[in-house]
């Protein structure tokens, strides 16, 4: 019988999914544990020997859940089947993190595993097109837009997946710090906003251009919008269909207790 390993990195994704599967097996980079589900760890030192014990688990199947950084590796750990990939993975990562996820992505499927995405496994994840809670304004749409554009700019530089936008003004991008970063950046800058009495801002999110979205998915949750509303925002938007959203009712709630809006919006035009 085939079965699916989560390939777990931190935050929330990882539970939920496991909730969607029969029988999960479960595994965590060394270090990067998920929140509240036991994983079994492994070390990227072992590569090699660890795709040969997902196979003796007769899985087929994998999916990669969670944020992780970039390891620090132990060259005197290398066993000598994963050394002959060093090479590889350390080209690939001088190349950005699209490119080091992108080839390890190539090794699992070189060594007969399927890759499937978050959202093909729990569908519901993704919202559709439309607004989950609120009214946004034609300001806060412009925002949004303004958002979506510099959002897919960055893109191939590999930067982000998130920006802030008030009044057509940039406050914070999303760099390798992370959204939180990103959100506590904007309010710490909120009073460069021309109009003090104008659109209030709004964060958003979506993949980079052409990114592979069985990995590293923007992910949007409670905490998030929480933060946003910290921040003093009108509302969070998102391309619809590319994020995840955890924990859908909650984040409606925090939203309405905050007074802002939620929009799973369409791929904008950005040129």
């Amino acid at each position: 019988m085939s079965r699916t390993a989560i390939i777990a990195g931190q935050g929330a994704l990882p539970a939920a999914l496991a909730r969607a599967i029969d029988d999960p097996q479960v595994y965590a980079l060394e270090g990067f544990e998920p929140d509240g589900l036991d994983a079994t760890p492994f070390r990227l030192e072992r590569l090699v020997p660890f795709l040969d014990h997902l196979h003796e688990q007769q899985i087929e199947r994998v999916v990669f859940a969670g944020a992780i950084q970039r390891p620090k590796l132990d060259p005197e750990s290398f066993d000598q089947r994963t050394a002959l990939l060093v090479p590889r993975i350390l080209m690939a990562m001088q190349s950005g993190d699209d490119a080091a996820l992108r080839t390890v992505l190539d090794i699992f499927e070189e060594n007969d595993l399927s890759i499937s995405s978050a959202s093909e496994i729990h569908p519901e994840l993704t919202p559709s097109e439309g607004v989950l809670t609120g009214t946004i304004s034609d300001f806060d749409r412009r925002d949004v837009e303004r958002a979506a554009r510099i959002v897919a700019t960055l893109g191939p530089l590999d930067i982000g997946q998130g920006a802030v936008v008030a009044q057509g003004l940039c406050l914070a991008i999303e760099a390798l710090p992370g959204t939180r970063a990103m959100l506590e950046f904007a309010k710490l800058h909120s009073g460069l906003r021309p109009r003090p009495d104008g659109a209030r801002g709004v964060l958003f999110k979506a993949p980079k251009p052409d990114q592979d979205l069985r990995i590293d998915m923007p992910t949007i949750g409670p905490d998030t919008i929480a933060q946003a509303a910290d921040a003093g925002l009108a509302g969070v938007a998102w391309q619809a269909g590319t994020v995840i959203v955890l924990d859908r009712d909650e984040c409606v709630r925090r939203a309405d207790a905050a007074g802002m809006f939620l929009w799973s919006a369409p791929r904008f035009a950005t040129v």
